[in-house]
């Protein structure tokens, strides 16, 4: 895993241990969704400074947004995020 569940709880400032599983996968989705915007199944891909920032974005985002989230922008702007990694091929 490339953000650990401290580093995110730390992004998010929480405290406490309720949501950790919940967190956890978070990142999971975060990163998933970044590695295809990357498109790539390589995991090392989200170690670039650009590619953890979109991670935490990604599942700070899915937190902070539970029940109200905008999918369709969140990718817009992981998009605008990776971009300048992205592979050309599909």
């Amino acid at each position: 895993m490339t953000i650990t569940l401290e580093e995110m709880k730390n992004y998010l400032r929480v405290d406490f241990e309720d949501d950790d599983r919940l967190i956890e996968g978070l990142i999971r989705s975060g990163q998933k969704m970044c590695m295809d915007i990357l498109r790539t199944d390589d995991p090392a891909a989200l170690e670039n400074p650009d590619a953890r920032a979109a991670v935490l974005y990604a599942a700070a985002y899915q937190y902070e947004h539970r029940e109200e989230a905008d999918y369709h922008a969140l990718m817009l702007s992981l998009r605008a995020m990776l971009f300048g990694d992205r592979k050309e091929v599909f």
